[in-house]
């Protein structure tokens, strides 16, 4: 499966009030970026992940945030954007804001 042009149009917009947000597909999702730095994936299935690793990622999974798995199993460092932020543009680029501080 691969994204569609909306659901990355969507993606765009809504971490739009981050600032220069910009996005490099693959394999069939894409790689979200602020001024250059990568903070989040769109996954070939639609979904949104933070990069996230320590506190944050903690933080996320109290918010009911899944980590990223490979099809093998392996996990990354990524975890799902949460719920109440997904038709949130405030919201998500509270949270994006948060992934881009953490690294």
């Amino acid at each position: 499966m691969s994204i569609t042009d909306e659901e990355l149009a969507f993606t765009l917009e809504l971490f739009a009030p981050l600032g220069s947000i910009t996005k490099r597909k693959m394999m069939g999702g894409a790689s979200i970026y602020c001024d250059g730095q990568i903070f989040a994936i769109l996954s070939s299935d639609g979904r949104i992940y933070l990069k996230a690793k320590g506190a944050l990622a903690e933080e996320l999974a109290l918010e009911g945030s899944e980590k990223f798995e490979m099809a093998d199993g392996r996990g990354m460092n990524y975890w799902t954007l949460p719920d109440s932020a997904l038709d949130d543009p405030e919201a998500a680029s509270h949270w994006g804001r948060k992934a881009l501080d953490a690294l």
